[in-house]
């Protein structure tokens, strides 16, 4: 918004079919590479509907009532509704003799419209080094980047909490859970095809964490027979011999 304050952009230079790129008038060192997404245009305006008729809905509700209140209880009130539902930016809202008078902000909603699925990426690289294609290629790609933290902290590979009680120990421990990650990823690659060809949202059935689980289920048996000993591994299903088969593991 401190972009759209000063004009160093309008909301007519994003474009769907070519990145446009600005300058900084006052930092010319400062690059924005201009963008809009029309899928992502028309998920936030639908998000953003649904929000104001939830809040419409709140504060007709409030407004409604059936007896008057203080300026206090009338202004707690709207402060939650505001508070849970994020519309606040495009309501004016006062309390007088007891009763709520409110109203949307048309200018600012349609001003917020002209904005959806439209980002801006600054960068401070040259243009020789690094094109306005490739400075927002390298942006949707920093994705990767905070999947692969999130994944080292928290969801599967779970990098703390650190026991260990030398350098070397926590040093050993970081490097193993990158290398798992890093083994990680080159499988992903792999099982693209799986992932492909699988359904969609609630229908889809392949996962990283099935695959996983789908191969915890081949075991290696220790047997016994007339007195000799040795193992024996179980012979994959269908769906384990193909995850095998894009890993390029033979068993």
């Amino acid at each position: 918004m401190e972009l759209l304050e000063r004009k160093v952009i309008t909301p007519e230079l994003f474009d769907e079919r070519q990145i446009v790129e600005v300058f900084d008038p006052q930092d010319t060192r400062r690059r924005y590479a201009l963008c809009r997404n029309p899928q992502s245009a028309q998920r936030e305006t639908t998000t953003r509907q649904r929000l104001l008729d939830l809040t419409r809905t709140g504060l007709d509700r409030i407004a409604q009532a059936k007896r008057r209140g203080t300026a206090e209880k009338i202004g707690s009130r709207v402060g939650r509704v505001l508070q849970q539902y994020k519309m606040g930016k495009f309501v004016t809202w006062e309390v007088k003799d007891g009763r709520l008078h409110w109203q949307f902000n048309p200018e600012r909603i349609a001003a917020e419209l002209l904005l959806d699925g439209c980002y801006v990426v600054c960068s401070d690289v040259k243009p020789q080094t690094m094109n306005p294609e490739a400075l927002v290629s390298a942006y949707k790609k920093l994705r990767f980047v905070e999947m692969a933290f999130r994944n080292l902290k928290t969801v599967q590979l779970e990098l703390r909490p650190v026991f260990h009680k030398t350098d070397d120990r926590i040093r050993a421990h970081v490097f193993l859970c990158v290398l798992a990650y890093y083994l990680q990823w080159h499988m992903r690659q792999r099982l693209q095809p799986l992932f492909d060809s699988d359904g969609e949202g609630k229908c889809r059935e392949w996962t990283f964490e099935n695959v996983i689980h789908r191969l915890m289920a081949i075991r290696r048996e220790k047997l016994s027979m007339s007195g000799v000993e040795f193992f024996q591994v179980t012979t994959p299903e269908p769906d384990q011999k193909r995850i095998l088969d894009l890993l390029g593991v033979s068993l």
